[in-house]
């Protein structure tokens, strides 16, 4: 019926360029049979088919291919369903980026680049397909949960379990934290995969450290598994990160809550042979030198909570601080139940400390200090003949969004990495703001090929605990 409306609009068209549209008319195979003619539509130019299709619904689009052989070869073209895939709720370069190089699981083999070499008739129904499941991305601040087909998070908690201690209550104190996300989203655990984000703890390479982050792993699959979920994918937090940057490779810098963490990862693994480098402040120094500031000029609060907001809406890193002090930057705003609050020379000196940590009185690396250091290492380990994979920086966590941020981390380190690193260094914000983590496990859980290779069922995950004892 959509073919009949559209014939009359597009008939005129093609007659007064009859000349120019014959000349670019569809070619399709001929056979002696007549089912691999268009009929009719065998005179009309490639685009402007391919235009009537994408008026269709996808499911049309199916049944058309059925028509014939020409009518199959012109539906099943990759041109027409990467027009659907953009017209779905996540962006197309997400899409690419996902099915290109993470489709196959971990270990990462990338796909070719060449969008021919992929059938988007099938991947867009695989992706269909896909069910849907619940991701939490337990930070060391703050957790945000929610299901997978949704545009964000759907909830958001303060964490409170301690990650990085491993002693025996761990096993109920992990399941208390699972059991009180479910019951938030009421679902229930044994009807969709789970895709968790590991945190971000024990940095070093030694076997007890590799030992510690087993244990947790273990520990957090042993909960899961124990609540009758029937998958589960566990990926890096700053490997998810990345993810939601379009990258595989490059150095992560998280701001966490208690801690600021450098991690430099290849193909999707952390390198933590190369080095993790870890600053021993985070996100809670910030608020707590930005109270501290308040309480000097007099201004009066309720909570350390009102600080934080004022951080988070108010306070800027400076491209150049020197000369940011003489300049008027006076903000306000209001926070419900206290009022307006006013701000000047506090807005930019919070996020200073992250450069100039003795002006909070710590003896500590400054951010671009850390970050050089981790790209040395990486210069010198020699990992791959291209020093660029780890000249890309990607910040994640709530602090991490300071507006100038990566403007300046990026100035810093061209001024003090060698001239051999520094050229080529980008330093990219956190691309999907304080959710940036749970947007990479998206990602992941969106794929064509979910849960396949990415998952660890209940089955696999029992038999694997019984070889190891």
């Amino acid at each position: 019926m959509i073919l009949r409306k559209v014939w009359g609009s597009v008939w005129s068209r093609s007659n007064s360029g009859k000349d120019s549209a014959s000349q670019r008319a569809i070619h399709v195979p001929v056979s002696s049979s007549s089912s691999s003619s268009l009929g009719a539509f065998d005179q009309l130019p490639m685009d402007i088919l391919v235009q009537i299709l994408m008026m269709m619904e996808p499911r049309d689009a199916v049944k058309l291919s059925l028509a014939c052989k020409a009518w199959k070869c012109l539906a099943g073209g990759n041109r027409l369903w990467i027009f659907y895939l953009q017209c779905s709720q996540d962006s197309w370069d997400a899409i690419f980026f996902a099915e290109t190089c993470l489709r196959s699981g971990y270990p990462l083999r990338m796909v070719s680049s060449q969008s021919g070499e992929l059938s988007f008739m099938r991947i867009y129904g695989q992706r269909a397909q896909v069910p849907g499941s619940v991701i939490i991305d337990g930070g060391s601040g703050y957790c945000k949960f929610g299901w997978s087909k949704y545009a964000s998070p759907s909830g958001r908690s303060a964490t409170f379990l301690e990650f990085g201690n491993i002693e025996s209550p761990i096993y109920a104190r992990l399941q208390q934290f699972f059991a009180t996300i479910f019951t938030r989203m009421q679902v229930k655990p044994s009807m969709q995969p789970i895709v968790v984000s590991l945190p971000l703890c024990h940095f070093d390479d030694t076997e007890s450290a590799k030992a510690s982050r087993r244990q947790l792993k273990t520990a957090i699959l042993n909960v899961l598994f124990d609540m009758n979920v029937p998958a589960v994918c566990a990926v890096n937090q700053a490997v998810l990160a990345l993810y939601a940057a379009r990258r595989t490779s490059g150095i992560v810098v998280n701001i966490g809550f208690q801690v600021i963490t450098i991690l430099p990862i290849l193909h999707g693994k952390v390198m933590r042979q190369v080095g993790v480098e870890v600053i021993g402040f985070g996100a809670l120094k910030l608020t707590g030198f930005l109270k501290e500031k308040m309480q000097e000029n007099n201004i009066t609060f309720q909570s350390l909570y009102t600080v934080r907001t004022l951080k988070e809406n108010l306070c800027y890193v400076a491209l150049d601080y020197k000369a940011e002090l003489s300049r008027d930057t006076q903000a306000s705003m209001e926070v419900a139940g206290e009022g307006w609050f006013t701000l000047s020379k506090e807005r930019f000196q919070t996020g200073e400390i992250l450069f100039q940590p003795r002006l909070a009185g710590m003896r500590a690396m400054s951010l671009q200090q850390a970050v050089a250091l981790c790209m040395d290492h990486c210069d010198a380990a020699g990992l791959t003949g291209d020093d660029s994979w780890y000249k890309t920086v990607v910040l994640a966590g709530g602090s991490a969004c300071l507006p100038g941020l990566a403007e300046r981390l990026e100035k810093e380190l061209h001024d003090y990495l060698s001239p051999s690193i520094c050229n080529g260094v980008r330093v990219i914000p956190p691309p999907c703001g304080v959710d940036t983590a749970w947007h990479g496990a998206k990602l992941i859980s969106n794929l064509s090929t979910f849960p396949g290779p990415w998952c660890i069922t209940r089955k696999q995950f029992r038999r694997k605990s019984r070889l190891m004892w």
